[in-house]
């Protein structure tokens, strides 16, 4: 759960949001509706690298889709299907 503070309150204390940043996201309001977050550096980079970026199948390149269609997913990571159902 993060923790809530109107921007008023962020402005006159920041040093003290900045440092509960670090532990857990602060919200900060503005007008009693979400406006930002303050997070720490290390959750703003694992949200980053968690990031992906769509493209289009007709963006691509021949060989990459020959590699896509040639991939195959390993054993472990394959959904089992009921067949009785």
């Amino acid at each position: 759960m993060s923790i809530v503070a109107p921007a008023s309150e962020v402005q006159k204390n920041f040093g003290a949001y900045l440092d509960k940043a670090m532990a857990e996201p602060v919200k900060v309001t503005k007008n009693g509706a979400e406006a930002v977050y303050i997070v720490s550096a290390a959750t703003f980079h694992a949200l980053t690298r968690s990031w992906r970026e769509a493209v289009a199948a007709a963006d691509l390149t021949d060989d990459e889709l020959a590699l896509i269609e040639s991939a195959e997913i390993p054993l472990e990571s394959r959904y089992v299907l009921n067949s009785g159902d």
